[in-house]
């Protein structure tokens, strides 16, 4: 049987680089090598392209070529630099691991479309609206989905405490950043400045919402159309502010502030309506291949939309393939299955 070369794109200009890394490497772990050749691909934090053995976490000095992946439909593959001369390496299925800016929003979509390669995950369009969250929040709302009450202010705009309208405690967020990087929570006027700042640091175009009240639940979505694949409904417990187990010290041994159990004890009605309303959510924002779809059970029942993750992470403590995994289904099938969705276009 003829293996299907599979490139793997990881780490990235985003803040979530670190993450990206992780996730490329527990990938790497499952790709299984009797059906894959796989290729690692890995993005300095400068956006220079290099060609490695695995990506550990030192993958950046140990023996890595240059290469790039031209949009001239005519190579459909990597051109790799080696001994002086530039080579054209084919590949059959690009697999980007790249959370955040530039890997989650349209960019490296748009790259793929370009080169004629197919890729897995989310498209352009599901990719860019998903990315920017006060754009979801529109999309989802027209399509019936209950959303956070939320104001949106683009660059060079300042909030007015005063004139905010929203009740808090409010949550401060950059409109396309991802791991809960520049996020805050606000209970006081006197504290929006600072938090304003702090998201601005990701993006300058920033949302604030307000909090919630309720229970954080997530849903993993495996598909495309009509025909989709829901995991096991996931919650988290939190203990003190906000879920952000990705910028802590030693994340695999467990989250500082929050307990994430899967499957979620809820109800088994609670756990239909929100893997329905996941469904929905993924239809509506154009989602296709693979999201995760965070959402808030509030203490009345009503779900609401938190926010969606089109290239969530695959570390041993991330929440997608652990639904998945309760669902029954092991990460390895997973991979197969979107690659096998990828080749279908």
């Amino acid at each position: 049987m003829n293996k299907l070369k599979i490139a793997v794109l990881f780490g990235g200009c985003s803040e979530e680089h670190a993450v990206s890394v992780k996730s490329a490497r527990e990938i790497a772990r499952n790709l299984d090598p009797d059906k894959y050749d796989p290729l690692y691909v890995g993005i300095t934090r400068a956006g220079e392209w290099k060609l490695c053995a695995f990506p550990d976490s030192d993958w950046e000095s140990g023996d890595v070529l240059p290469a790039f992946l031209p949009p001239d439909r005519g190579f459909r593959g990597l051109m790799v630099l080696e001994r002086g001369s530039w080579r054209i390496v084919r590949v059959d299925v690009v697999f980007p691991v790249l959370h955040g800016k530039l890997g989650e929003d349209g960019a490296i979509q748009g790259l793929l479309e370009l080169a004629g390669i197919p890729y897995a995950g989310c498209g352009i369009p599901g990719s860019a609206i998903c990315m920017d969250k006060s754009l979801a929040y529109v999309v989802a709302r027209d399509a019936g989905i209950a959303v956070p009450d939320f104001r949106t202010f683009d660059a060079g705009e300042m909030p007015d405490a005063e004139l905010l309208g929203l009740a808090y405690p409010v949550f401060v967020k950059p409109a396309r950043s991802g791991s809960s990087f520049g996020v805050s929570k606000v209970t006081r006027a006197d504290e929006l400045p600072e938090a304003v700042a702090n998201a601005r640091q990701y993006d300058a175009k920033i949302v604030i919402e307000r909090m919630v009240p309720g229970s954080e639940v997530g849903c993993a979505v495996l598909g495309t159309g009509g025909d989709l694949v829901v995991g096991e409904v996931d919650q988290i417990t939190l203990s003190h502010g906000f879920f952000r187990i990705h910028q802590e010290q030693n994340p695999e041994q467990g989250s500082e502030n929050a307990v994430v159990r899967v499957p979620a004890e809820i109800s088994e009605q609670d756990k239909i309506r929100v893997q329905e309303t996941a469904r929905r959510i993924y239809r509506a924002l154009g989602c296709r291949g693979l999201a995760r779809v965070d959402m808030f059970l509030r203490d009345d029942g009503q779900i609401v939309l938190n926010e969606v993750n089109t290239m969530p992470g695959w570390t041993s403590y991330s929440r997608y393939p652990r639904m998945m995994a309760a669902a029954g289904l092991k990460l390895s099938d997973v991979l197969d299955r979107l690659i096998a969705l990828a080749m279908e276009g």
